[in-house]
């Protein structure tokens, strides 16, 4: 199972928006994305979020894949975690799909990011279920906030979501839409 927001990783390109009505950071409510996968397991892109008309640099390098014995490893750069008004994070983490171990179908990951909105590193966690071939929850931990999504892919190429985002003691839901080309 891929850690959501790596790529799908047969696909050249993938596309993405997100929308979160209501969250308190202009920067946070509407997320446009595209990626180029420059080879299996590197992919740059865009991030352009218009209502605080912010572009920043995508970028995800799968170090390793992951084996029977091994995690793989994932490096990159995004915005801030979700409701920062700026700023990048640089991340790296470890993700392992463990159904084959211990026969249920999910995929933990831990890391480290570094965001430059408040200067330091965080622990980063999250938990991917694949419930059936087509649908798929990812709970992440993003060192301040728990942010749940679930997602339905149709025809290999196409996703819909439902977000539900943390900020403090709200949450705020949303919805995203992604391709692969």
């Amino acid at each position: 199972m891929p850690v959501r927001g790596t790529g799908d990783q047969e696909r050249r390109w993938n596309f993405a928006a997100r929308w979160l009505p209501g969250i308190p950071v202009e920067r946070a409510e509407v997320r446009l994305t595209g990626t180029y996968r420059l080879r299996p397991g590197l992919y740059v892109g865009v991030e352009y979020n218009p209502l605080a008309d912010d572009v920043g640099l995508l970028a995800n390098w799968r170090v390793f894949d992951e084996t029977e014995q091994r995690p793989m490893l994932m490096l990159g750069t995004s915005s801030d975690r979700i409701g920062t008004a700026s700023g990048r994070a640089y991340y790296a983490t470890i993700a392992k799909d463990l159904e084959q171990l211990i026969d249920l179908p999910i995929a933990p990951y831990f890391g480290t990011a570094y965001g430059e909105w408040d200067s330091k590193f965080e622990l980063i966690g999250g938990l991917g279920i694949r419930w059936r071939s087509d649908l798929v929850s990812t709970h992440v931990y993003d060192g301040y906030n728990l942010h749940h999504m679930l997602d339905w892919y149709w025809d290999s190429d196409y996703r819909l979501g439902a977000v539900l985002a943390q900020q403090g003691d709200d949450y705020y839901a949303g919805v995203s839409v992604g391709v692969g080309l």
